[in-house]
């Protein structure tokens, strides 16, 4: 197994309802299916998943906080910015 296959796994379990959801119901299996490895899969199994909704939940409310904060920035600062 490939670490940045983990970590991409990992990145979209906090920000996807929908695979975090499923995954909570069959770790082994959605892993699996994401295309990791046997090993990865029942290593995943032991995840802390109060742990992952609580951080998922914690990544959720920073991404709503800054795109709250790119909306207030002034109209010249956004086109500096590109955004």
């Amino acid at each position: 197994m490939k670490s940045d296959s983990l970590e991409t796994f990992l990145a979209r379990l906090y920000t996807d309802p929908a695979l975090r959801s499923a995954f909570l119901a069959n770790p082994a299996a959605v892993a699996i299916e994401a295309g990791l490895d046997e090993d990865a899969a029942r290593a995943l199994e032991q995840i802390d998943c109060d742990g992952l909704e609580l951080a998922a939940e914690s990544f959720a409310r920073k991404r709503a906080a800054r795109r709250a904060n790119r909306r207030r920035l002034p109209a010249w600062l956004k086109g500096l910015l590109g955004r």
